[in-house]
This record gives structure tokens, sequence and C-alpha cells, in this order.
């Protein structure tokens, strides 16, 4: 998810009774909470790099002590007003970094929960990235206890501590998102449940839209062609309301272009994330009879849009000139 949502649901935590375990109960979870995303620091190294690496060992199961130790041992580096009891304050940080890979797995993006012992690609595709709804759930803990503060001033009450509106948020969050991996499940029942261009889907999947809860895009994976969907659980699912984009079936000079392409760098770390790659081949500007080889993911972006993009410039020789994955916006 987003630092938003992770920082969120850190303030969440502390305040539905975390924060009475220890003294800088909150700073350690805030910190806890984000603690896996300082992978961030490989961003400089280049695009490349950083797909590999984020989600990567920081957010893996093994890795939640770790991050819960150094989130510990950094705020009682620079907090030494009050004495911080140990055992407690691990404990609380422990669900905080326990937070940010259960809140990643949720999303479409998807998490390595497994490493060092798998690399495989873990998500359940039930809330967006980031996630509008998830938001608004989120910030009654934050909003509620100044709320609770500004009438308490105007009529002289006690005002609250924002702990049940801390537990109302959790709560209300985990009904939510129980409710999207049943409307989820839903939504692939219905793709499922149809033929596509007189055959049975090979796979399907269905991915949250940012706003409305209920409807979903659907990918088909038909064997010969990828369809695009859109899905609205609460209605009749219609076929022809989608797009169906057939693979591109390469040439002899384009498939040597693949293949080369396929060995580099940029294009194993992309392919060995990537869950629906499209392919696509134009004739490359700086080679004569050279290849230019695209492969993006339709989870994310649109066809005409793509955001997750591997690229390589194949020389008429079958060699790869260069080749490089980006984000595009």
């Amino acid at each position: 998810m987003d630092p938003l949502t992770h920082t969120l649901t850190g303030l969440a935590l502390s305040r539905a009774g975390l924060n009475r375990l220890t003294a800088y109960a909150t700073p350690i979870l805030l910190l806890a909470a984000n603690a896996p995303d300082a992978d961030i620091v490989l961003a400089p190294f280049g695009a490349t790099t950083y797909l590999h690496y984020h989600r990567h060992i920081t957010h893996a199961l093994i890795a939640i002590p770790v991050m819960a130790a150094l989130s510990v041992f950094a705020v009682r580096l620079f907090a030494r007003k009050k004495p911080i009891h140990l055992g407690w304050a691990f404990l609380v940080a422990l669900f905080g970094a326990a937070s940010h890979p259960l809140l990643d797995w949720w999303n479409v993006y998807g998490i390595r929960l497994l490493l060092p012992f798998s690399g495989d690609w873990l998500r359940l595709d039930i809330v967006s990235l980031p996630d509008l709804w998830v938001w608004a759930i989120l910030l009654i803990a934050f909003v509620a206890p100044a709320l609770s503060k500004l009438v308490s001033g105007e009529i002289g009450a006690k005002a609250s501590s924002g702990r049940g509106a801390a537990i109302t948020a959790l709560v209300l969050l985990t009904l939510f998102v129980f409710g999207r991996w049943v409307l989820h499940g839903r939504a692939v029942a219905m793709l499922d449940a149809r033929l596509y261009e007189g055959a049975a889907p090979v796979r399907v999947a269905a991915f949250p839209r940012i706003a409305n809860p209920f409807g979903w895009t659907g990918v088909v994976d038909g064997g010969r062609f990828y369809g695009i969907y859109p899905v609205n659980v609460l209605g009749e699912f219609d076929p022809a309301a989608g797009e169906v984009l057939f693979k591109t079936v390469p040439g002899e000079r384009e498939q040597a272009a693949m293949e080369a392409a396929k060995r580099t760098e940029a294009f194993r770390v992309f392919l060995s994330f990537s869950s629906f790659p499209m392919w696509r081949f134009s004739p490359s500007a700086d080679h004569e009879n050279g290849v230019r080889v695209e492969c993006f993911d339709l989870r994310f972006g649109t066809p005409e849009q793509p955001v997750f993009v591997a690229t390589a410039i194949v020389d008429g020789a079958g060699r790869v000139d260069r080749a490089w994955f980006e984000f595009r916006r």
C-alpha cells in the first residue's frame, strides 16, 4: 500500500490501546508500519533494481522481527526523556511491522512473503493501490480525537482519547476487506463462468477500481488473446462491453528478438514480476532490420498507456543493443 495507508494504520493501532503499553509507542508504531519500505533507498540505482528489490526481503515474514527491532532501536536512540520498556516496545513494534506486509498482500502489486525460501509473488487483488475507501476508514482514527477535542472545548467536557474511534476504524477496515474478498470471489466467478471466442478461459483475474467497491476490471487470458472487461457484481456481466486484445504472433525475426530480450536483466526481472505480459514489436529506428521489443503488464495502466514497461532494442543480427525497464506516468 501507499505510505499514507501504512502511517494511518500505525496511528490507529497506537490509539486502539497499544500506546498504553510503553512510552513512545506511537512513534515506534509509525516507524515499524513503514519500515519495510526502507527499500526505497535503492530507487536511485535504476528502475530495474528497484522493481527487483522493492517488496523484497524487507517485506517477507522472516523480516518482521528485524523491522520491529530496528524501529525500537531508532526511537530509543533519539528519545531519552522517558524510559522505554524494551519487551513491550518490541511487542508493539511487531504489530506495526506485521501490518505492513498484511496490507501489501491485499493489493494488486503483490508481495513476496516467503523470501528467502520462495520468490513467488502473492496477492489478493482486493483493494486498490491506493484505496480511497481504506483511507476514509482509517482517517476516522485520525480525525475523531481532533473533533472530540474541539467539541469538548466548546462544552467544557473531557476530550476523548480516540481509543473507541481507532478500534471502530480497525473493525470497519476488517469488515471492508472481508467484504472486498467476498466481492472479488464473485467477480472472478462471473468471469470464469463464460466462454470467450468459443472457448473456456485459461485463467481470469479481477482487479479493484479505485472508487467503486462493487466495480472491477476483469482480465481474461484466452490463450490467443486477452480480454479486458468491466465487471459490476451488482449487475449482469456483459462480455460485449469488453475489449479483446489478440496477442501478437511474432515472426521469425521478432521471435529471435524476443528470446534475446528475455535474456537481459531488465526482462528477467520484469517477467518474474508480471502476471499478464503483453508483447509488442515494431521496427527499430536505430538499426537496419532491427526490432524494438516491448512488454507491459495488463494489471497496470492500459494498452494505450501502459505503466510498467520493459523495452529492448535488438539489432539486425539479433544482438541486444540496450534494454531497460521503466515506470511510465
